[in-house]
């Protein structure tokens, strides 16, 4: 008897398992819809068809996962800002010269960009016009952005030659700078890598030493 109850509760767990493995694939695909049909027309012009059609689903399973486009939107923009954050963590070596650090940082925000511009302009310029529903978005990501700077710049490294700790202000007008440089470069359609130099010595002459 118990053996065949361990025997069941192994299926369901398997069973359930790979439920979850499923909705998982199937929540991905609709956030890939949603990324190429924003990189494709826009996001204005994307509709909960566009993305399920992208996404080889129906609207059923759509909204299984998400209320509305503007929910899905959010979920896409959470897990791109993640991925970024964690792309520039692993990108810096932390015992190296500052200056070393700061272009390492920088290459990376502008690689992870290349890679995916209209998303990263989307978020610059669409997930403001949500409203109010996109304010807890715009202030969790912009908070961990913060941290991450803050988290880089404290460092004895860093602090022994006068960088660091990085003010709450100074991360601010350094992302802030950023975030509307990378704008500007991709809406006239120009190269992000041709702006690595401009960004690295804004950075470092904002994070310098001071004396």
């Amino acid at each position: 008897m118990t053996t065949a109850k361990t025997a069941e509760g192994q299926r369901d767990a398997q069973t359930n398992t790979t439920a979850d493995e499923d909705s998982s694939k199937f929540r991905q695909r609709l956030l890939d819809g949603l990324a190429e049909s924003i990189a494709e027309d826009g996001y204005s012009k994307t509709t909960v068809a566009d993305i399920v059609r992208r996404a080889r689903t129906s609207r059923r399973t759509f909204y299984e996962h998400f209320s509305s486009k503007e929910d899905c939107f959010v979920a896409l923009h959470t897990e791109t800002n993640v991925e970024m954050v964690r792309q520039i963590y692993a990108a810096v070596d932390r015992s190296a010269p500052w200056e070393t650090q700061v272009r390492q940082a920088i290459a990376a925000w502008i690689s992870s960009t290349e890679s995916i511009p209209a998303l990263v302009l989307s978020w610059i310029r669409d997930v403001p016009a949500l409203g109010a529903e996109s304010r807890p978005l715009q202030r969790d990501v912009m908070e961990a952005f913060i941290e991450m700077v803050q988290t880089l710049g404290d460092t004895d490294q860093l602090r022994a030659v006068g960088v660091g700790p990085v003010s709450r202000e100074r991360a601010i007008m350094l992302l802030g700078g950023l975030r509307e440089l990378t704008a500007m470069t991709v809406e006239s359609g120009g190269r992000l890598r041709d702006i690595t130099e401009v960004a690295v010595d804004a950075s470092m002459a904002l994070l310098g030493p001071r004396g």
